[in-house]
């Protein structure tokens, strides 16, 4: 008499299919890591609007005052910078490099609202923070009602 067993093939196939995965991501990340300083980068921002000013919050780690450029033309909010790897470090020592090293340029357009001469910029703990003034006719402004009597 034949004994029928069920075989649960995707028991085998996830096994393939972990390994398949590792042999690409393996692959992947040796020739990302290998050229990883060659990658462009931007760095993330943050743009935020209060009542009397814009503001830019953008991440910079690594990088000292003297390597980061910021300037306004046009209505054009321009930061460029560059990081630079670390020398210290044999590159044959390495297993894994995922931070990008270069220079960048982050451009954004101002709004008219905007007062370029009353921009202020402070590099605190690896975030680039920009302050930037509205102009006095942008800004909310209240209105008085007055009541009148009987009406007129």
């Amino acid at each position: 008499m034949n004994t029928i067993t069920r075989s649960d093939q995707s028991r085998g196939l996830t096994t393939l299919q972990d390994q398949v995965n590792r042999l690409f991501e393996d692959n992947f990340t040796r020739e990302r890591s290998a050229h990883a300083d060659l990658a462009t980068w931007a760095p993330p921002v943050d743009i935020y609007e209060t009542e009397n000013e814009l503001v830019v919050k953008a991440d910079l780690p690594g990088l000292q005052e003297k390597d980061i450029d910021v300037r306004v033309a046009n209505n054009t909010l321009t930061i460029r910078g560059e990081r630079k790897s670390e020398k210290d470090v044999n590159e044959d020592n390495y297993f894994r490099v995922e931070r990008a090293f270069g220079p960048f340029t982050r451009s954004f357009s101002l709004p008219n609202t905007v007062s370029p001469e009353s921009i202020r910029a402070d590099y605190h703990n690896g975030v680039l923070t920009l302050h930037m003034a509205k102009r006095e006719e942008s800004k909310p402004k209240q209105i008085k009602i007055s009541v009148s009597g009987n009406g007129k």
